[in-house]
């Protein structure tokens, strides 16, 4: 070890010299400010850029270590297309082109590539994928937490075939954890973290009440069976109410109400009460805001009978009642909570209306949504250290969402695709385009496609063309990306299974099948 780090030092000082050394002299330097090209930026622009990122590079050294603390943000849905699209939105909302913008996670020092197909179809769903990306093991499209052997929709209540996550490993090691998300609780990515169905839908007992072999609904499996989950915040009320109880937002029964009778709501507080534990329910924004997070142990949080409104209708009385909180103050509180443990925590936080957005071709919600991811991730990293804590930013899978045409440079993200003097690119039938469509969805037109010139492509409910008709839209099968950074990020390093991730978290934060042979034991 002693060996390799004086080569690696010996590197990085011989390198960095090579740089000094063959910098541009100041008459280069002075040739370079006078050739000036579009938007200002020289040629020395971009070469110091590549060398600052180059220096960046050369100074950035693996974290060798144990990681405390273990994080997976999940952008459901966030396909390349969609970070790339956002990043731009992002850099044009504070008055930039957009284009050299980044985003919080793209300033993370270690990327790979995820896999995601799932063990039968190619291109995935969610269930299969979260199952993938916390249990380190593929399965079937449609199931969450059992392996392969089970069909979709067969009821096998037996653990036989369940899998044990990541989740399970921290709490095995005495670790706090906790699940995030703007969808339901019960859905396919945060369910994949606790559940074992061999149906994704089967969230309330709505559904698994004329199901055969006695198998638990999702919602029933979280309170009677995942205790020790301090942390759950998300949508999905109706699931946890009995069907004669009003929702306390709507004022209506909801047709999703559990037929049990059970108030799981309740018997969730009186689990955490019987154990003396200091706990809270939260079902709006007011209550949430004037919690005090540091005096919690347990902390739900169901801000909606379904899944939580779009960020750009969370303050849209006309969907949104009662308020929620973003998610970045629940990834804010969620940590507040979890970083009280000394052996540390698992956190996953899912940005699961990307996903949603994309489903309805809704490209501007949809940029927007991921603009609350980013700034989910932006908290998440202050308020932890890398020297202990392994952060991964990725997506479950892709979508169908195009970046295309011939935009210039600086065009609006969300408009029609204008050149570089200003004209509206035209598309073969003389009409305009968008930058931003589908490959699927609700967007696409059966007759002569309209002329957008007079539509106002940046309204949030604008739905965005596609090529085929499919509705929802389809999910996309390409791979997606990996950000990392703390300790063994960099054992995120080429183009990896998506079963590979809770590996690596498993390894560097010794819990799970690594626990004896984890980062602590290297030689």
């Amino acid at each position: 070890m002693a060996a390799t780090a004086v080569f690696v030092l010996s590197l990085v000082l011989s390198t960095y010299g090579f740089l000094l050394d063959n910098a541009p002299s100041s008459s280069q330097s002075d040739l370079f400010n006078s050739q000036y090209t579009g938007n200002g930026e020289t040629p020395l622009y971009w070469r110091n850029r590549a060398k600052a990122d180059l220096d960046n590079a050369i100074k950035n050294q693996p974290i060798i270590g144990k990681a405390k603390n273990t994080i997976i943000m999940l952008g459901d849905g966030m396909s390349m297309s969609t970070v790339t699209s956002s990043r731009i939105l992002k850099g044009q909302l504070n008055g930039k082109t957009g284009e050299e913008t980044i985003l919080s996670w793209e300033t993370f020092p270690h990327i790979a590539l995820s896999k995601t197909y799932n063990q039968d179809y190619t291109t995935p769903d969610s269930a299969g994928t979260a199952t993938a990306f916390l249990s380190g093991v593929k399965t079937n499209k449609g199931v969450i937490g059992v392996d392969a052997s089970i069909p979709r929709s067969h009821c096998d209540p037996s653990p036989a075939h369940n899998l044990n996550t990541i989740l399970d490993w921290s709490l095995a090691e005495g670790k706090s954890v906790g699940i995030v998300t703007t969808a339901r609780i019960t859905h396919a990515t945060p369910a994949s973290a606790y559940a074992h169905v061999a149906n994704r839908n089967w969230e309330g007992d709505h559904y698994t009440q004329n199901v055969n072999g006695g198998c638990k609904d999702i919602a029933l499996q979280l309170v009677e069976e995942n205790p020790n989950i301090q942390v759950l915040m998300g949508g999905g009320r109706r699931f946890f109410l009995p069907y004669s109880t009003p929702d306390p937002e709507s004022g209506s029964n909801t047709h999703y109400g559990r037929r049990d009778g059970r108030d799981l709501i309740k018997e969730w507080e009186n689990d955490k009460a019987a154990r003396n534990m200091s706990h809270k329910y939260v079902w709006n924004s007011k209550q949430f805001h004037q919690t005090n997070f540091t005096q919690l142990d347990y902390l739900l949080g169901l801000f909606d009978s379904s899944s939580m409104a779009y960020e750009l209708d969370r303050f849209d009385t006309h969907y949104e009642v009662a308020g929620e909180p973003s998610l970045a103050e629940m990834t804010e509180a969620a940590i507040t909570i979890l970083q009280k443990n000394p052996k540390g925590f698992f956190l996953l936080v899912e940005g699961g209306k990307i996903d949603l957005a994309h489903h309805g071709n809704h490209a501007v919600k949809a940029l927007h949504e991921t603009l609350a991811f980013n700034d989910a991730v932006a908290k998440m990293d202050s308020m932890t250290n890398d020297r202990d804590t392994l952060a991964v930013v990725t997506a479950d899978h892709s979508h169908t969402l195009v970046l295309a045409g011939y935009p210039a440079r600086g065009n609006d993200i969300l408009g029609l695709i204008k050149n570089s003097a200003g004209q509206l690119e035209l598309a073969n039938d003389h009409k305009p385009l968008t930058s931003l469509i589908y490959g699927t969805g609700p967007g696409a037109w059966s007759g002569s496609r309209p002329d957008l010139t007079s539509v106002n492509t940046d309204d949030k409910e604008y739905v965005s063309e596609s090529a085929i008709p499919f509705n929802p839209s389809t999910h996309a099968g390409e791979d997606v990306a990996i950000y990392a950074k703390g300790p063994m990020s960099h054992l995120f390093h080429a183009t990896h299974e998506q079963s590979y991730i809770p590996h690596v978290l498993a390894f560097a934060s010794c819990v799970g099948e690594y626990k004896n042979s984890c980062v602590d034991h290297m030689p």
